[in-house]
């Protein structure tokens, strides 16, 4: 699989998180081409803060590797990540993130901070955005159109 095929897979992943009421983002970390962790936003139902989709990937990676640090990684991520979210790709070691619409308000790698420049972070990170970005941005327009007409 390439890198259009994984963002689909977060996409897809995107879309079980508006179904549930969610925010639509979805996440897929990957190392040798094979699924370490993936999932979707879910701070409502799991009562969870810190429970976005690259933190929910992040976390399934480690258990199934036994090991917080994900080396060689790849993460697919369908919105600029947060500073949060950031943060713990850094921590993890994740080596490539590839994110694609961004995000104009709390965005940190393009749109806000610019964190991936910054030098004062131990570990570095390859970053790309904008991989199928149009998808990410309607399938997030057509869900809070969708809750504004519900109010």
């Amino acid at each position: 699989m390439d890198d259009h095929d994984w963002m689909q897979r977060a996409l897809a992943l995107a879309e079980q998180a508006a179904a549930v009421g969610e925010v639509p983002v979805g996440a897929v970390l990957v190392r040798d081409d094979r699924v370490l962790g993936e999932g979707f936003n879910q701070p409502i139902r799991a009562c969870d803060p810190s429970a976005h989709a690259e933190i929910v990937a992040l976390r399934q990676a480690a258990r199934a590797q036994a090991n917080y640090r994900l080396p060689g990684s790849t993460l697919y991520v369908t919105l600029e990540p947060c500073t949060m979210c950031f943060g713990a790709l850094v921590h993890a070691r994740v080596s490539r993130l590839v994110y694609a619409a961004s995000e104009p308000r709390a965005g940190v790698c393009e749109s806000q901070l610019q964190l991936p420049q910054v030098d004062f972070y131990n570990h570095r990170m390859v970053v790309e955005g904008g991989l199928l970005a149009a998808q990410s941005a309607t399938l997030l327009k057509t869900f809070f159109a969708g809750r504004r007409v519900k109010r």
